[in-house]
């Protein structure tokens, strides 16, 4: 099947609705670090660009970018996570506090580095990224600390997002304990997957894999790659195998320029065609999609409504440079009003 549209009046009461709803996001919290510059030369020591710089700026990243998208869509988010006791803390829980997203759930540590990926981009493009980071998993004392005080907040709340970023913070013992908490409570549970971390995923309200982390989930070769998804052999059997071996209750496959099949047992596909004009950057555009999707889940949205919402978002943050965000705005602009 293939998308309908999206009223602009529909996507306004989500967006509303969703402003008196309180999402909690957990996971693997790190700092953004962009060195904007230029490139005029390449350097006599080895076959690099030199790249000149401009300027430097900084914001949250990994799960906190999650937040960051809750929080620019209006949408009361509080973040909890793993930090180190150093600067790039104190400097994360200053642009969390600038964007009003509640970090009291942060818990320091002072035997981790808090994680800072370093972008150094010229002329729009990438050129390097370096990565600043404590990636062994959490202890079970660190793990019961997190498990608490997300414990201690979930009776208020309406979804949880959880961020796996291959940091640590999101192992089985931990996944378990907060699936549980959800499930006790009936609060909608959704997660972007890291295949390589090998977790037992079944049970979560909503996996949200790019097309790569879908086939490395399902163990498939991804070798029938076709423009119509419908007629993609392999991303059909993806999609149906992790649907009964994985069972959540949505499953959401982002596929870059081709937009994202929407997947529920018993239902056909769903493709939702990209909305994007422009790309210049997809750094974040997945926190985007699955912070827009559980926002308009947790104001009453259908599955389907939710994936056309963040289709839209995602449009609209990949035509930015760097880790982005959409706003209110913005986004009842992309749907013509």
């Amino acid at each position: 099947m293939s998308a309908k549209k999206l009223s602009a009046s529909r996507a306004r009461q989500i967006l509303t609705a969703a402003s008196k709803s309180r999402v909690l996001v957990v996971g693997d919290v790190m700092l953004d670090q962009f060195i904007w510059g230029s490139v005029s030369r390449i350097s006599p020591e080895a076959p690099v660009p030199v790249v000149e710089f401009q300027n430097e700026s900084f914001m949250p990243g990994g799960a906190a970018n999650v937040a960051r998208n809750l929080a620019a869509l209006k949408v009361p988010a509080e973040l909890f996570g793993i930090i180190g006791s150093d600067h790039a803390a104190h400097q994360l829980k200053g642009l969390l506090h600038d964007q009003k997203i509640g970090c009291a759930g942060l818990i320091a540590n002072s035997f981790r580095h808090t994680s800072i990926k370093t972008r150094i981009v010229a002329h729009k493009q990438q050129v390097v990224r370096i990565d600043r980071e404590t990636r062994d998993g959490l202890d079970w004392k660190w793990t019961s600390k997190l498990v608490s005080a997300v414990k201690n907040e979930l009776k208020n709340a309406d979804a949880v997002i959880l961020g796996d970023y291959g940091k640590g913070v999101v192992t089985q013992p931990f996944l378990d304990e907060i699936k549980s908490l959800c499930r006790a409570r009936g609060v909608w549970l959704s997660l972007d997957p890291k295949p390589v971390h090998h977790l037992n995923l079944n049970g979560l309200s909503l996996i949200t894999p790019n097309r790569k982390e879908a086939f490395e989930l399902a163990d498939l070769h991804d070798d029938t790659k076709n423009s119509n998804p419908f007629a993609d052999k392999n991303l059909m059997l993806v999609a149906d195998r992790l649907l009964k071996e994985v069972r959540p209750a949505v499953l959401l496959i982002t596929l870059g320029e081709l937009g994202m099949l929407l997947c529920q047992r018993g239902q056909k596909p769903f493709h939702i065609p990209t909305v994007a004009q422009e790309v210049f950057d997809v750094s974040g555009a997945g926190d985007t999609v699955i912070a827009t999707f559980t926002l308009a889940i947790a104001a009453g949205a259908s599955p389907l409504e939710a994936a056309i919402l963040s289709n839209h978002a995602a449009g609209i943050v990949v035509g930015k440079i760097g880790t982005a965000t959409t706003s209110p705005e913005e986004l009842l602009k992309s749907f013509g009003r």
